[in-house]
């Protein structure tokens, strides 16, 4: 894998390693209010921002770690519901046929490519997955403003493209995911639709 790829891991389990304890003792402190008697609405609150940060942690862990892993469809859905805010976002992963668990370099690239849907929907919309991991994918977003960032399609084809564009963490997630892609030997490419279309081209992942 090239050095922007490496770096990105590195950092990333750095980050997770970082956070593991503040998030076990957060879980601890909740374990003890329950036990005093605290409020309900209070502990239901910092129950669900715990698992939510948890379920976060884990997602990121998988997708930018240096090791990455399979999933069962159990999984990758709990991963979905981490990215998801009921308020602004949903992802729709029922017409992904899972028969088995995804191979590690797969899970990694669709882990990476929902967090670039979610990314590219600043107003929030829906994402939908379909196909099967064992063969393509295809990933499709929907909503206002719904975008792919700017030069994604460029990353997709110039590796030296997507590189020089690793240089702010806000953006980092386009050209990230196109490296991975590359690194793993998989193909991302855009589908453009036939006739006239509002929303962003749907985006291939293909592992065969």
């Amino acid at each position: 894998m090239n050095e922007a790829l490496r770096l990105a891991e590195l950092l990333c389990s750095r980050l997770c390693h970082d956070l593991s304890g503040p998030l076990g003792t957060l879980v601890g402190v909740i374990e003890i209010a329950r036990e005093e008697q605290a409020d309900s609405e209070t502990l239901s609150l910092a129950d669900a921002t715990a698992a939510h940060l948890v379920s976060r942690l884990r997602l990121l862990r998988a997708a930018w770690g240096q090791r990455s892993e399979e999933l069962d469809p159990a999984r990758l859905r709990s991963y979905a519901s981490a990215l998801a805010d009921s308020r602004r976002l949903t992802v729709n992963l029922d017409a992904v046929h899972v028969d088995a668990a995804i191979p590690a370099d797969a899970s990694r690239l669709i882990l990476n490519a929902l967090l670039l849907a979610v990314d590219s929907l600043p107003s929030g919309g829906s994402i939908a997955l379909a196909g099967s991991p064992r063969d393509s994918l295809v990933l499709t977003i929907d909503g206002p403003h719904a975008a792919w960032p700017p030069g994604f399609a460029g990353y997709l084809t110039n590796e030296a493209e997507a590189e020089s564009a690793i240089t702010s963490a806000r953006r980092i997630q386009a050209p990230l995911t196109a490296l991975i892609a590359r690194a793993l030997g998989f193909r991302l490419s855009l589908l453009i639709p036939v006739g006239a279309s509002t929303q962003p081209p749907p985006l291939l992942l293909s592992f065969a």
